[in-house]
């Protein structure tokens, strides 16, 4: 801060001590001086040289310029603005001479020693409201570098309090230098100075509070950009430098203007300004080191040096276009390169901050609402904000333009106006997208509790991606009805012309329109949701997904049916609330069903009492009876009921206890026998039998 501190002081006083310098011709009288100041004055000056200068030829009408016309005018301007400059050379001493008079006149009342002191002193005050800023909040200050950063709301969270500090700090040093210089009173031209240098030192106070926030160089845990500690230390100071230079050349350049130097002689000082920018620019690419955390993910060094040299070709041609007061193209180079950069790095800052906790990035899930917020409107407000700077370079009024109704400026508003409309709708459409993903992504990943909030969960997951895509349909026909609005096409016979062609093809494609329907009242009617099973007719499966025309069903085997919601008909969910499962089974004739009974309850019990299949049980198994009698068997009929789906591995289990209790307690299943008969006396006696049988007579009624 001590280094800082002098190097501006170093600034002023230098800019002071040039006075004494000059201090070598003959003091004028008092009027003579006045006389001098005003005709030094760049208004006046100016007015008195048009006042001279003979009519220039009237600039052609826009609507009457050519491209080549336009651009012979262009390199005229550049060719008059590079002779100015040159003929600005030899007049640079005289005009600082004069320079030197007016802070002459202007420290007669106030020594320089007494000034410099008075601008000490204020420094010295706005750094120790600064002191006790930091002071006060001193128990916040350790919580910043204590508090977890685990999960994402502990990260923004973190990052909103530190830039809040940050600007705390530069708010109170205001308050006490700039505060404090206000209240006394001063000429006017050392108010100017001291104002324009304290507001630079202000502007680089904030610029480090921001690469302290986004960069975080004392701290990897704060840092918003993904990058590692050596790159942003280095990026840190060179962006700092980069700035502290640019406000204080502006400054003493302005400063220049209001001590009588001409308006060429000033953009001559700032153009060698600028070299110290340029020189700050090529360092930074040539030296700078690598920034990804992954040392796998470096470019070779064939590309690194392909890329220095290409940026190196760019700020060149940058500053040369500055020099040339080829504004236009200067802002329209600045933002092709500047934006898509500030995009890509605004993308990877919100996926590093907003990463999962124990992840490195946020890199293949689903994005949320935040992530969304942040990435698409600070993308859009770097869109916009580029188109504004783009049509001030180009001194394109956008309210003149509201007034105006030809051709161009009809085109031009209407570009724009899409361009803002394609924003928000983009947003809006990604926000929408984000908020239903977020709701699917939870509720799949939550656990079941109990039937109601399957329920829940299944129809959320049935209606949303429809929802969803409708959502879609309508964000993009509003969009593209605005838009053509905006460039002036009539919307209201697009509007009614759709009217009749969506009625042509609701006749024309009944089926279509019968299947879109049909889905519509399966769904109003919850006859099924993603994941039950159901079976309509030969088509049988479990729900997968849906299409506003037709339904997916996964067969238990493997394939596929797509059944457009027109054909199914009357559907059977076997997914809803409980199923009866019932089973059969044939003892022997011997059996004590009584017995049998009291075993099969037991077996219920125990199923019901097992932590792995008493959830999915609704009521144990019970012996409903006798259900015929067989053969060889007497078939007896048990049932229970299960929640859908899970009643086929508990018959298993319950077959197989019922088998290994009748085992243990002597009862038998019943299986087919057949019993052959040998010959002799049984079967002389058996044939004997039937013959008398045949020949005895019929018996009567009573």
């Amino acid at each position: 801060m001590l280094r800082r501190l002098l190097f501006l002081l170093s600034m002023m006083v230098g800019l002071i001590a040039i006075a004494p310098a000059f201090a070598q011709t003959t003091e004028a009288p008092p009027k003579v001086q006045e006389l001098l100041r005003l005709l030094d004055d760049p208004v006046i000056r100016d007015w008195v040289a048009a006042q001279k200068a003979p009519a220039a030829t009237p600039m052609p009408v826009a609507d009457e310029m050519t491209p080549s016309s336009y651009m012979d005018q262009r390199l005229i301007d550049i060719r008059r603005h590079i002779s100015n400059l040159i003929a600005a050379v030899p007049n640079l001493p005289g005009e600082f001479a004069r320079a030197r008079d007016i802070l002459m006149v202007e420290f007669e009342d106030r020594g320089i020693g007494q000034i410099v002191s008075l601008i000490i002193g204020f420094l010295a005050l706005g750094f120790l409201i600064e002191w006790l800023f930091r002071y006060a909040t001193r128990h916040l200050q350790r919580w910043i570098i204590t508090v977890p950063l685990n999960t994402v709301s502990d990260r923004l969270r973190a990052a909103g309090i530190r830039l809040c500090f940050g600007m705390g700090l530069v708010i109170a040093f205001a308050v006490g230098s700039v505060g404090a210089f206000l209240a006394f009173t001063w000429p006017p031209l050392l108010r100017e100075i001291v104002l324009g240098y304290l507001s630079a030192f202000l502007v680089l106070r904030i610029t480090l509070v921001f690469g302290r926030f986004v960069l975080a160089p004392g701290g990897e845990r704060f840092r918003l950009v993904p990058m590692n500690t050596e790159a942003a230390w280095f990026w840190y100071r060179r962006i700092c430098l980069a700035v502290g230079w640019l406000a204080i050349g502006w400054v003493t350049v302005g400063l220049l203007g209001t001590l009588g130097l001409s308006l060429s002689s000033r953009g001559l000082i700032a153009y060698v300004l600028g070299l110290m920018l340029l020189a700050i620019g090529i360092e930074a690419c040539w030296r700078r080191p690598p920034a990804s955390l992954h040392p796998e993910a470096m470019a070779p060094s064939e590309h690194r040096r392909l890329t220095n040299w290409l940026v190196t070709v760019y700020f060149v041609a940058l500053w040369l276009l500055w020099v040339a007061s080829a504004m236009p193209t200067f802002w329209l180079a600045v933002a092709l390169v500047a934006l898509p950069a500030a995009i890509t790095g605004t993308r990877r800052s919100v996926n590093h901050i907003l990463r999962p906790a124990g992840a490195s990035t946020a890199k293949g899930s689903v994005p949320g609402v935040t992530e969304v917020c942040l990435e698409r409107g600070l993308r859009a407000l770097l869109i916009i904000g580029a188109a504004l700077l783009l049509a001030r370079a180009w001194h394109v009024d956008l309210v003149a333009m509201t007034m105006q109704d030809t051709i161009t400026t009809r085109l031009t508003r209407g570009l724009l106006s899409a361009i803002v409309i394609a924003l928000v709708a983009e947003f809006l459409w990604h926000f929408v997208r984000a908020l239903i993903d977020a709701k699917l992504t939870g509720r799949q990943t939550e656990g079941i509790v109990d039937s109601e909030d399957v329920r829940k969960q299944a129809r959320l997951r049935t209606l949303l991606p429809i929802l969803r895509n409708i959502l879609f349909v309508i964000i993009l026909v509003i969009a593209v009805l605005m838009v053509l609005s905006a460039m002036g096409i009539e919307i209201a016979p697009l509007i009614a012309g759709a009217g009749v062609v969506g009625v042509a093809v609701g006749f024309g494609a009944q089926t279509l329109v019968k299947d879109v329907i049909s889905g519509m009242f399966f769904l109003l009617d919850d006859a099924f949701r993603i994941g039950e099973y159901i079976q309509s007719g030969s088509y049988k499966g479990t729900v997968e997904s849906f299409s506003l025309r037709s339904v997916k069903l996964r067969h238990h085997r493997g394939p596929l049916y797509t059944v457009p919601f027109g054909e199914l008909g009357a559907v059977q969910n076997m997914s809803r609330d409980w199923v009866i499962d019932k089973m059969t089974i044939g003892v022997t004739y011997d059996t004590d069903l009584e017995k049998a009974r009291k075993l099969i309850k037991e077996v219920g019990k125990q199923l019901a009492a097992d932590p792995e299949y008493a959830p999915h049980i609704l009521e144990p198994m019970k012996m409903q009876g006798v259900e015929q009698f067989g053969d060889y068997a007497i078939q007896i009929r048990m049932k229970m009921m299960t929640k859908p789906g899970e009643q086929f591995v508990i018959r298993r289990k319950a077959l197989a206890l019922i088998r290994q209790t009748f085992n243990a307690n002597g009862i038998n299943f019943a299986q087919p026998t057949v019993q052959v008969a040998g010959g002799g006396e049984h079967v002389a006696s058996a044939a004997a039998k039937q013959v008398l049988d045949l020949a005895a007579p019929a018996p009567t009624e009573a």
